[in-house]
């Protein structure tokens, strides 16, 4: 058969056979056009072609995150809006006034380097490590069940093509992913505020930021000074990078609580079949849609349901302490009470951390624990201090729990019992523990009683002074 004789569907098919055995040859845009016939784009086609050209002559396994990068990039810079001196000089100022006061709410001290106002597109650079780091394993499941799924719904005749193109069809499905992770950071960086606004660490360590870009939009219906709103968002900023940058153990234990959770993901693949059943290359809004939304992830399961438990009890430990921090540096700001309820209801239905995660691990990050956790340290500040307050994010075992949430006042006795040298008060695990211990030491007690060697052994039984090893001593005992 001539090639002008063959339909569009044929050609398509000898498009992809090409593709999967390698023969890259003759593509060009002229033989795509004729896709049209499908109602295929050709210049979509010509970008899905040199993208999975790139995937199959990689000699490298994986995910190629440059094309989140490349995605988050051009969603972040499309406005082409910069920040001008103006602005700098603006967020230069407040961050100043703002370390100023929090050294008077904190004892945690001052960053290393001075934080700064950056654009979209710098903070997309600067945080996308981490959020690669936190998709990574999602990313992995979702390219091996679309392998198997694809495998599975491949006509008999092709079965032997899809098997030899496995690392292939893997690397495409994790690009869908990473395609998908820069559009979510990408539309990210035009709704955060600061560095830390996402309530997890995105930033390198020791930087804060301020995005003057979407300053505005933030404070648009507030009907608050430009000037106040960015000396409260300052400190807020500086309060959580301080934090972080202080507890350095508490970086690795968020975003490890995270990955738990993630690595727990299985993707639902009876969904995933049917999606593959029906895809058509001409309109992949559907696959798009499906990963943006999470359609593809199940219902979290017990083990899901106990990490996210702990990680909302964790951030909302967090997100209290800068809530109180914040509090106390700008009590001289007119307008603070009122940006602090907009910062909180802006978390409460559901802020930009959680739709991202959402929708890239179908984590809900919603830290409905904050109020609890704000009334604890705040609690705990009125009774030891600051310094005896900034001092539980020393070590990890020192870090209040969830059962501190839920029970300030006891957190609160240990606390002051502690600073007065006296002995914390007994709870009731530590009563059964002693109660333990001391059924233990009884049933030892008996035994010993009954034991031969009593108080009249023979002389020739005493110990000699020679037999009991001294520090130090390496003889065999």
């Amino acid at each position: 058969m001539a090639d002008d004789d063959r339909n569009p569907e044929e050609e398509f098919q000898e498009l992809m056979r090409r593709l999967m055995s390698g023969d890259m040859s003759g593509l060009d845009p002229e033989q795509l056009s004729r896709l049209s016939g499908m109602q295929i784009d050709p210049a979509m086609m010509q970008a899905v072609m040199n993208q999975l050209q790139g995937a199959f002559s990689g000699a490298q396994d994986g995910i190629d995150w440059s094309l989140a990068e490349r995605q988050a990039l051009h969603i972040a810079n499309q406005d082409g809006l910069g920040v001008s001196a103006g602005q700098r000089t603006d967020i230069d100022q407040a961050f100043a006034l703002a370390a100023l006061w929090l050294g008077e709410a904190t004892t945690i001290s001052d960053l290393p380097r001075p934080a700064k106002a950056v654009t979209r597109g710098a903070w997309v650079s600067a945080t996308l490590p981490v959020w690669q780091e936190l998709a990574e394993p999602v990313a992995t499941s979702i390219a091996d069940a679309l392998t198997d799924a694809l495998g599975q719904q491949a006509p008999e005749d092709m079965q032997e093509m899809i098997a030899g193109a496995g690392r292939l069809m893997r690397t495409v499905g994790g690009s869908l992913f990473a395609t998908q992770l820069g559009h979510v950071v990408g539309r990210l960086s035009t709704e955060v505020v600061g560095g830390g606004d996402v309530g997890i660490p995105v930033m390198p360590d020791g930087d804060a930021a301020i995005l003057p870009q979407n300053f505005a939009d933030f404070g648009r219906d507030l009907e608050i000074p430009d000037d106040q709103l960015a000396l409260y968002l300052a400190t807020r900023e500086l309060a959580h990078a301080r934090l972080f940058r202080h507890a350095r153990w508490l970086r690795l234990h968020v975003i490890s609580q995270v990955r738990e959770f993630a690595h727990g993901i299985r993707v639902d693949t009876d969904a995933l079949e049917e999606l593959a059943s029906r895809f058509d290359p001409s309109q992949p809004d559907e696959l798009r849609s499906a990963l943006e939304s999470g359609a593809l992830l199940p219902q979290r399961s017990e083990e899901q349901t106990a990490a996210l438990t702990r990680l909302e009890n964790l951030l909302a430990t967090i997100e209290g302490w800068v809530d109180v921090v914040t509090e106390d540096a700008t009590s001289r700001l007119p307008s603070a009470a009122r940006i602090a309820e907009a910062v909180r209801r802006r978390r409460a239905v559901g802020g930009p951390a959680e739709q991202a995660l959402g929708s890239l691990v179908g984590l809900e990050l919603r830290p409905r624990r904050m109020r609890e956790a704000a009334a604890m340290w705040r609690a705990v500040t009125d009774a030891v201090g600051v310094s005896g307050r900034d001092g539980l994010w020393d070590y990890p075992d020192l870090m209040p729990s969830a059962e501190d949430i839920d029970d300030p006042a006891g957190l609160v006795a240990r606390l002051t019992a502690a600073s007065r040298g006296e002995a914390a008060p007994s709870d009731a695990m530590d009563d059964a523990l002693a109660q333990l211990i001391a059924e233990e030491t009884a049933g030892g007690s008996a035994a010993g009683d009954a034991s031969p060697a009593g108080p009249d052994r023979s002389a020739d039984d005493a110990p000699r002074d020679d037999d009991d090893p001294t520090p130090g001593d390496q003889r065999p005992v």
